[in-house]
């Protein structure tokens, strides 16, 4: 179990301890309870701490989780609640439950990636504890995705720091680099591409646009020293003429593809762009031609590669070049391929 589902197992228990006042409560039977409920729903015989429980009871006072529960100590030994009728799981969403939720929601809808100790997915749980519907069960929906990709643990704190507006220095060692290059960056957008997570913000000093792999991060700081700036020409339409992440400064071209019957089906039903259309069908041997208007880079590039024989580019000429040198290459390298 999770270390954020275990804290809210034993407020729950606590709870469910305090709102039962035919009996009197101290601090070791609040300790066992919380260890046994661990038990019945973990299997797990570790003790919960006398500390951990103290620091539960601190937590479920204040209005860090919104709670503020009326937790008193009467007799100087036993605890309860002074209002009877008090429970956690009546108390409604605090403003700052509302705007964690926001944000929670609108990351739902995209990834599963963060850490799972993060504040929202503490609130997630709570929502899901109040619907009942915590339970375990198979998921519905599965995302394709890399748990062991390096750099997703910086997502969590990169996020924050968009969300809150703030510069970050950042220490980054690309693959062709030997040592760490320090940058200061005005942050943007986090945006995944091919189960890879890529850093979009602008450089301090220059304002131009950067884009740096998380799992090339060495480490991130905030930046208290530089003021935030917003960039006047970045938002998502930046990669409305690309494929990919990678934005050069060379002009959007029109392209020309050729697809054969076995890989034609496939492009139309899943666009290698959102500018493609299909300017024909030869309705002898199913082959489509295609066009699309994009800036051609590595992504797009390595797309079309991907699909090994079954793509022909038409044009531009400069592009069926490139693809021509590509495919000489590669079939160099089998030529003198001597068998296991």
């Amino acid at each position: 179990m999770a270390q954020n589902k275990n804290a809210l197992l034993r407020y729950r228990t606590i709870d469910r301890c305090l709102r039962n006042t035919g009996r009197k409560w101290t601090l070791q039977n609040l300790v066992d309870a919380c260890s046994d409920a661990l038990y019945e729903y973990e299997g797990k015989d570790d003790l919960v701490s006398t500390r951990t429980v103290q620091l539960d009871l601190q937590m479920m006072r204040s209005d860090k989780l919104g709670y503020c529960a009326p937790i008193e100590v009467y007799d100087r030994k036993y605890y309860r609640y002074s209002d009877p009728d008090y429970s956690i799981a009546s108390r409604p969403l605090s403003q700052h439950d509302v705007e964690m939720l926001s944000r929670t929601a609108e990351l739902l809808r995209q990834f599963d990636e963060f850490d799972r100790n993060h504040e929202m997915a503490d609130i997630v749980n709570r929502l899901q504890d109040k619907a009942g519907s915590a339970a375990l069960r198979l998921p519905i929906v599965d995302y394709e995705r890399n748990p062991n990709l390096k750099g997703l643990e910086h997502l969590t704190g990169l996020y924050d720091l968009i969300a809150s507006r703030s510069c970050v220095r950042i220490g980054y060692r690309s693959f062709r680099s030997r040592s760490t290059r320090i940058y200061i960056l005005h942050p943007y957008l986090l945006k995944e591409y091919n189960n890879r997570w890529f850093l979009f913000g602008a450089l301090d000093g220059r304002m131009e646009i950067y884009n740096l792999a998380l799992d090339r991060i060495v480490y991130f700081e905030r930046c208290t020293e530089v003021r935030f700036k917003e960039s006047p020409g970045f938002d998502t339409s930046y990669f409305d003429d690309i494929v990919g992440v990678t934005r050069t400064n060379a002009p959007v071209e029109r392209v020309v593809l050729h697809a054969v019957n076995s890989q034609a089906s496939y492009i139309l039903t899943k666009p290698l762009h959102r500018s493609q259309t299909l300017l024909a069908k030869d309705q002898r041997d199913g082959s489509m031609t295609f066009e699309l208007r994009v800036i051609v880079n590595h992504e797009f590039t390595a797309r079309l590669l991907s699909f090994g024989p079954g793509v022909k580019v038409v044009e531009p000429e400069s592009l069926a070049q490139r693809m021509l040198e590509i495919h000489k290459a590669c079939m160099e390298q089998y030529q003198n391929l001597q068998p296991l």
